[in-house]
Protein backbone atom coordinates (compact mmCIF):
# COMPACT_ATOMS: atom_id res chain seq x y z
CA UNK A 1 0.00 0.00 0.00
CA UNK A 2 2.90 2.54 0.85
CA UNK A 3 4.50 2.62 -2.98
CA UNK A 4 0.78 3.74 -4.04
CA UNK A 5 1.14 8.07 -3.22
CA UNK A 6 -1.56 8.68 -1.41
CA UNK A 7 -3.18 11.59 -3.44
CA UNK A 8 -3.61 9.35 -6.51
CA UNK A 9 -5.44 7.53 -4.11
CA UNK A 10 -7.78 10.44 -2.88
CA UNK A 11 -8.49 11.48 -6.44
CA UNK A 12 -9.92 7.89 -6.93
CA UNK A 13 -11.42 7.92 -4.23
CA UNK A 14 -13.37 11.45 -5.29
CA UNK A 15 -16.11 9.37 -6.90
CA UNK A 16 -15.94 5.73 -6.03
CA UNK A 17 -15.04 3.07 -2.85
CA UNK A 18 -11.44 2.42 -2.91
CA UNK A 19 -9.66 -0.78 -1.16
CA UNK A 20 -6.02 -0.96 -1.27
CA UNK A 21 -4.11 -3.63 0.03
CA UNK A 22 -0.74 -5.64 0.34
CA UNK A 23 -0.08 -8.83 -1.12
CA UNK A 24 0.68 -11.73 0.37
CA UNK A 25 3.94 -11.26 2.95
CA UNK A 26 3.56 -7.52 3.01
CA UNK A 27 2.95 -5.32 6.22
CA UNK A 28 0.26 -7.56 7.95
CA UNK A 29 -1.01 -9.49 5.36
CA UNK A 30 -0.12 -13.19 5.61
CA UNK A 31 1.93 -15.50 3.55
CA UNK A 32 -0.05 -17.89 1.69
CA UNK A 33 2.67 -20.52 0.99
CA UNK A 34 6.52 -20.93 0.92
CA UNK A 35 8.44 -17.95 -0.44
CA UNK A 36 10.10 -19.55 -2.73
CA UNK A 37 6.59 -21.49 -4.53
CA UNK A 38 4.76 -18.08 -4.41
CA UNK A 39 2.29 -17.54 -7.02
CA UNK A 40 0.21 -15.32 -9.24
CA UNK A 41 -2.58 -17.73 -8.59
CA UNK A 42 -2.07 -17.86 -5.15
CA UNK A 43 -2.29 -14.18 -4.24
CA UNK A 44 -5.88 -13.98 -6.51
CA UNK A 45 -7.48 -16.50 -4.13
CA UNK A 46 -5.91 -14.51 -1.36
CA UNK A 47 -7.57 -11.34 -2.80
CA UNK A 48 -10.68 -13.14 -3.65
CA UNK A 49 -10.88 -14.04 -0.13
CA UNK A 50 -10.63 -10.49 0.95
CA UNK A 51 -13.27 -8.93 -1.38
CA UNK A 52 -15.56 -11.53 0.05
CA UNK A 53 -14.61 -10.81 3.68
CA UNK A 54 -15.37 -7.13 2.69
CA UNK A 55 -18.39 -8.57 0.95
CA UNK A 56 -17.36 -5.91 -2.02
CA UNK A 57 -19.12 -8.27 -4.33
CA UNK A 58 -17.88 -7.43 -7.97
CA UNK A 59 -15.94 -4.53 -8.13
CA UNK A 60 -13.82 -2.91 -10.49
CA UNK A 61 -9.87 -4.38 -10.07
CA UNK A 62 -6.38 -1.91 -11.01
CA UNK A 63 -3.49 -3.47 -10.98
CA UNK A 64 0.10 -2.25 -11.66
CA UNK A 65 2.46 -4.32 -12.85
CA UNK A 66 2.72 -7.96 -11.02
CA UNK A 67 -1.00 -6.45 -9.57
CA UNK A 68 -2.02 -6.75 -12.99
CA UNK A 69 -1.04 -10.50 -12.99
CA UNK A 70 -3.07 -11.05 -10.27
CA UNK A 71 -5.74 -9.13 -11.41
CA UNK A 72 -5.87 -11.25 -14.49
CA UNK A 73 -5.85 -14.62 -12.00
CA UNK A 74 -8.38 -13.42 -10.34
CA UNK A 75 -10.81 -12.65 -13.11
CA UNK A 76 -10.01 -15.69 -14.68
CA UNK A 77 -10.48 -17.92 -11.42
CA UNK A 78 -13.29 -15.63 -9.76
CA UNK A 79 -15.18 -14.31 -13.01
CA UNK A 80 -18.19 -13.08 -10.55
CA UNK A 81 -16.12 -11.08 -8.43
CA UNK A 82 -14.60 -8.60 -11.52
CA UNK A 83 -16.87 -5.63 -12.80
CA UNK A 84 -13.81 -4.28 -14.93
CA UNK A 85 -10.04 -4.51 -15.52
CA UNK A 86 -7.74 -1.73 -15.49
CA UNK A 87 -4.33 -3.31 -16.41
CA UNK A 88 -1.34 -0.83 -16.02
CA UNK A 89 2.27 -1.76 -16.78
CA UNK A 90 1.55 -5.87 -16.85
CA UNK A 91 1.90 -8.68 -19.23
CA UNK A 92 -0.10 -11.85 -19.97
CA UNK A 93 0.86 -15.43 -18.63
CA UNK A 94 0.69 -16.94 -21.94
CA UNK A 95 4.55 -17.95 -22.30
CA UNK A 96 4.59 -14.90 -25.15
CA UNK A 97 5.42 -12.18 -23.05
CA UNK A 98 8.92 -10.74 -23.08
CA UNK A 99 10.52 -11.37 -20.17
CA UNK A 100 11.41 -8.90 -17.13
CA UNK A 101 15.43 -8.00 -17.13
CA UNK A 102 17.23 -10.34 -14.85
CA UNK A 103 16.50 -10.03 -11.08
CA UNK A 104 20.06 -9.28 -10.26
CA UNK A 105 20.24 -5.74 -12.09
CA UNK A 106 17.00 -4.61 -9.65
CA UNK A 107 18.84 -6.82 -6.10
CA UNK A 108 20.40 -4.76 -3.72
CA UNK A 109 19.55 -1.42 -5.12
CA UNK A 110 18.46 0.94 -2.78
CA UNK A 111 14.95 2.19 -2.49
CA UNK A 112 15.67 5.37 -4.12
CA UNK A 113 17.37 3.64 -7.43
CA UNK A 114 14.59 1.40 -7.95
CA UNK A 115 12.14 3.99 -7.88
CA UNK A 116 14.11 5.99 -10.22
CA UNK A 117 14.41 2.99 -12.66
CA UNK A 118 10.19 3.23 -12.27
CA UNK A 119 10.44 6.36 -14.78
CA UNK A 120 12.29 7.40 -17.50
CA UNK A 121 15.96 8.25 -17.42
CA UNK A 122 16.19 11.88 -16.79
CA UNK A 123 13.03 13.11 -15.66
CA UNK A 124 14.18 13.48 -11.81
CA UNK A 125 11.04 15.55 -10.92
CA UNK A 126 8.43 12.74 -11.06
CA UNK A 127 11.09 10.60 -9.02
CA UNK A 128 11.19 13.19 -6.34
CA UNK A 129 7.39 14.02 -6.83
CA UNK A 130 6.74 9.91 -6.08
CA UNK A 131 9.21 9.48 -3.01
CA UNK A 132 7.99 12.53 -1.51
CA UNK A 133 4.72 11.62 -1.74
CA UNK A 134 4.49 7.75 -0.45
CA UNK A 135 7.19 8.73 2.67
CA UNK A 136 4.11 11.08 4.20
CA UNK A 137 2.76 7.99 5.08
CA UNK A 138 3.30 7.48 9.01
CA UNK A 139 5.22 4.36 9.50
CA UNK A 140 6.53 4.16 5.76
CA UNK A 141 7.82 0.43 5.19
CA UNK A 142 9.73 -1.57 2.34
CA UNK A 143 8.89 -4.95 1.17
CA UNK A 144 11.85 -7.03 2.73
CA UNK A 145 14.72 -8.76 -0.11
CA UNK A 146 13.15 -12.41 0.65
CA UNK A 147 9.57 -11.53 -0.50
CA UNK A 148 10.51 -8.98 -3.41
CA UNK A 149 12.40 -11.93 -4.69
CA UNK A 150 9.52 -14.34 -4.46
CA UNK A 151 7.50 -11.90 -6.06
CA UNK A 152 9.56 -11.06 -8.84
CA UNK A 153 9.80 -15.05 -9.46
CA UNK A 154 6.27 -15.07 -9.43
CA UNK A 155 5.80 -12.65 -12.18
CA UNK A 156 8.54 -14.33 -14.45
CA UNK A 157 6.64 -17.91 -13.92
CA UNK A 158 3.62 -15.73 -14.57
CA UNK A 159 5.20 -14.69 -18.10
CA UNK A 160 6.56 -18.07 -19.07
CA UNK A 161 3.33 -19.38 -18.84
CA UNK A 162 4.10 -21.82 -16.19
CA UNK A 163 0.53 -20.45 -14.48
CA UNK A 164 -2.03 -22.31 -15.67
CA UNK A 165 -4.69 -19.23 -15.19
CA UNK A 166 -2.07 -17.29 -17.29
CA UNK A 167 -3.05 -19.09 -20.32
CA UNK A 168 -6.60 -19.13 -20.03
CA UNK A 169 -6.65 -14.77 -20.33
CA UNK A 170 -8.52 -15.46 -23.68
CA UNK A 171 -11.67 -17.33 -21.88
CA UNK A 172 -11.67 -12.98 -19.72
CA UNK A 173 -15.48 -11.85 -20.73
CA UNK A 174 -14.61 -8.67 -18.63
CA UNK A 175 -14.21 -5.37 -19.26
CA UNK A 176 -10.49 -4.56 -19.76
CA UNK A 177 -8.52 -1.58 -20.00
CA UNK A 178 -4.75 -1.74 -21.01
CA UNK A 179 -2.53 0.88 -19.98
CA UNK A 180 1.54 1.30 -20.54
CA UNK A 181 4.29 3.51 -20.69
CA UNK A 182 6.41 3.96 -24.05
CA UNK A 183 9.68 3.87 -22.62
CA UNK A 184 9.12 1.22 -19.35
CA UNK A 185 12.50 -0.24 -18.30
CA UNK A 186 10.77 -2.82 -16.69
CA UNK A 187 7.82 -3.59 -19.10
CA UNK A 188 8.02 -3.67 -22.50
CA UNK A 189 5.11 -1.69 -24.43
CA UNK A 190 4.78 -5.19 -26.59
CA UNK A 191 3.80 -6.91 -23.47
CA UNK A 192 0.57 -4.57 -23.08
CA UNK A 193 0.47 -4.45 -27.02
CA UNK A 194 -0.51 -8.55 -26.80
CA UNK A 195 -2.12 -8.72 -23.65
CA UNK A 196 -4.40 -6.40 -24.66
CA UNK A 197 -5.17 -8.41 -28.55
CA UNK A 198 -4.90 -11.42 -26.19
CA UNK A 199 -8.08 -10.25 -23.75
CA UNK A 200 -11.85 -10.15 -26.08
CA UNK A 201 -12.96 -6.60 -26.21
CA UNK A 202 -9.92 -4.98 -24.52
CA UNK A 203 -8.76 -1.16 -24.67
CA UNK A 204 -5.10 -0.28 -24.84
CA UNK A 205 -3.75 3.27 -23.99
CA UNK A 206 -0.03 4.11 -24.26
CA UNK A 207 1.64 6.83 -22.89
CA UNK A 208 4.23 8.48 -24.92
CA UNK A 209 6.99 9.48 -22.41
CA UNK A 210 5.92 6.87 -19.90
CA UNK A 211 8.09 4.32 -17.69
CA UNK A 212 6.91 1.90 -15.56
CA UNK A 213 5.16 3.79 -13.08
CA UNK A 214 2.92 5.32 -15.91
CA UNK A 215 -0.29 5.67 -13.39
CA UNK A 216 1.69 7.82 -11.19
CA UNK A 217 3.89 10.01 -13.90
CA UNK A 218 0.78 11.36 -15.26
CA UNK A 219 -2.33 10.36 -12.64
CA UNK A 220 -4.79 13.02 -13.78
CA UNK A 221 -4.35 11.65 -17.04
CA UNK A 222 -4.38 8.01 -15.75
CA UNK A 223 -7.66 8.64 -13.60
CA UNK A 224 -9.12 10.48 -15.73
CA UNK A 225 -9.18 7.59 -18.70
CA UNK A 226 -10.32 5.27 -15.38
CA UNK A 227 -13.38 7.34 -14.88
CA UNK A 228 -14.32 7.00 -18.59
CA UNK A 229 -13.84 3.68 -18.69
CA UNK A 230 -15.53 2.81 -15.27
CA UNK A 231 -18.42 5.04 -16.21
Amino acid sequence: MDGWPPGFVDALAAHHKVVVFDNAGVGRTSAVSALASLSVTAMASQTSALISALRLRHPAVLGWSMGGMIAQALAVSHPAQVSRLILAATAIGTGKALPLPPFTTVSGLSPAKVVAQLFPKNRAAPVRAYLNAIQQYPGFYEVSAATFRSQYLAAERWMAGQDAAGRLVADLRVPTLVVGGTRDRFMATANERLLASSVPGAKLLLFDDAGHAVLFQDPARFIQAVETFIG
